[in-house]
């Protein structure tokens, strides 16, 4: 599985109620970390390089492109892509990373309602829109990311997810045991299911966001 290449330092144990997820672990993953510190020609190729990777991979999926392809669809070297990433597993982690920052930088500081600023339920509303609307687009490099049945629940991105989940839940429904009730919730945003609806039930994703919003709603008992 492509997983195996995909951020393969053992995970921290999974967090108890008495030792919360911090949520800056994902916005510190690694190969993203530098990039203040690139040149702005480099930052540029970084950036041309992530872009032309992210599109071959929506269109053929991850186990379909190569260094070579991607240094042709960015106009670099290839050499550019090789000293820059290391190989093709070093290429997906860091689009990887990319996509997971942008994620988290959304929901922790960016506007509302995914952002702070809008009430918990609202929020909790958007993040999952949101997720599924990313999982849509970037769902081949979701699958080849999806870890191993040991990691599912206790990988750094996923704790991350599910901790701010857990913690909109506990604003939104304080009586409800809201460690068990946002495993629920993200059940139903996990990419493996997304994929199975979308591409083998032939469901709209239009059809998956409706069902998000009305089962935070009745989570919520905001209908």
């Amino acid at each position: 599985m492509l997983y195996a290449g995909f951020m393969s330092a053992v995970p921290p144990p999974a967090p108890t109620p008495q030792e919360p997820v911090e949520p800056q672990e994902l916005l510190q993953l690694g190969i993203d970390a530098d990039e203040p510190c690139l040149r702005a020609d480099a930052a540029r190729n970084r950036a041309r390089l992530l872009e032309a990777a992210a599109r071959l991979v929506a269109e053929r999926g991850a186990d379909g492109i190569t260094m070579e392809e991607v240094a042709a669809a960015a106009r670099v070297g290839k050499g550019t892509v090789f000293r820059r990433f290391g190989d093709r597993t070093g290429l997906l982690t860091a689009l990887l990373d990319h996509s997971e920052k942008k994620f988290q930088a959304a929901f922790l500081t960016g506007p509302p309602p995914l952002g702070p600023g809008a009430a918990p339920a609202e929020r909790l509303r958007a993040f999952g829109l949101a997720m599924l609307r990313r999982t849509v687009d970037e769902l081949e490099l979701q699958l080849a990311a999806e870890p191993q049945a040991g990691r599912r629940f206790t990988s750094p991105p996923r704790r991350v997810l599910r901790h701010h989940v857990t913690l909109l839940l506990r604003e939104a429904v304080p009586d409800a045991d809201c460690e068990l009730l946002a495993h629920t919730l993200m059940a139903q945003l996990d990419p493996a299911l997304i994929h199975h609806l979308i591409r083998q039930c032939g469901m709209p994703p239009q059809r998956l966001e409706a069902a998000w919003t009305d089962l935070v709603d009745r989570v919520t008992s905001t209908r």
